[in-house]
């Protein structure tokens, strides 16, 4: 009896000894949440980067720094009032890529989402395979850079169609009474590249295949918008200015990240 009694005394000091003299360690006293700070543009880039990492754009070839660009032009036009305000789908076309790939995407930018990806023509007049040459003047039959937003659907020579409002002065603003629209082409097609190493063109519209028009036209129709990218030392663009992007994203001055989809999709 005695026996189990002291083994049972040994054991009842070993665990207050042990409880007694635990303490916390080192590294669980000395863990700080720190706060990092990042200027406004590098925010901005992490912002462009998030949807375009999520959306997957990279494996479809997009350019990030003609996505950022984009992305400028679709907060300036919303902080402007220009978009509507449920209006979270964004048109890319990039034509300093050959014909031959698909060089265009509509992008759900609240949703982070990559809608399509396909082929679209160049005007006839900015070059064969590769667009290198753009114009606002009618009767050129080139293309023209820059943002646009989608105006109105109707029933046209090349079928069903959808009207585009340029929306830089001098650059685009032609869209309109040049009637530059999305429509369907029988030479946007894997077998017209197949055929002659490029799409046909178009006399500028922004052209796409019959199998995809309808899909494109009801995606983007009702003001979204439709930014062109290409190169040309002509093309500058108010909707290109990042500075009220990066105050509305996060202000000067400040350390704290505000923005999230939630955020811009209240604009």
């Amino acid at each position: 009896m005695r026996k189990h009694l002291w083994w049972a005394i040994c054991v009842l000091l070993l665990i207050s000894t042990t409880v007694i003299s635990w303490k916390p360690s080192n590294a669980s006293k000395n863990i700080e949440v720190k706060t990092v700070t990042v200027g406004a543009k590098e925010y901005f880039a992490q912002y462009v980067n998030d949807i375009y990492q999520a959306a997957q754009l990279q494996q479809t070839g997009m350019d990030v720094a003609v996505f950022q660009k984009a992305i400028t032009g679709y907060l300036n036009l919303k902080l402007a009032n220009k978009l509507p305000k449920n209006s979270n789908i964004i048109t890319v076309i990039d034509f300093n890529k050959s014909s031959r790939e698909k060089r265009m995407w509509i992008i759900d930018v609240v949703n982070k989402t990559l809608l399509l990806n396909t082929l679209v023509a160049h005007g006839q007049g900015s070059g064969n395979d590769m667009a290198t040459a753009f114009s606002n003047n009618n009767e050129s039959h080139q293309s023209s850079l820059g943002f646009y937003l989608t105006d109105d659907v109707y029933m046209g020579k090349h079928g069903r169609s959808l009207r585009l409002n340029g929306l830089d002065q001098g650059i685009n603003s032609g869209a309109l009474a040049r009637g530059i629209v999305v429509h369907a082409a029988d030479y946007v097609s894997q077998g017209t590249i197949n055929a002659i190493g490029r799409l046909g063109r178009s006399f500028g519209c922004p052209a796409v295949s019959p199998a995809v028009s309808d899909m494109v036209i009801n995606t983007i129709k009702g003001h979204s918008m439709m930014f062109i990218n290409g190169s040309s030392s002509n093309y500058t663009s108010k909707f290109l200015d990042e500075t009220a992007p990066l105050n509305y994203l996060m202000p000067v001055g400040t350390d704290t990240v505000k923005a999230d989809s939630g955020r811009v999709a209240s604009l």
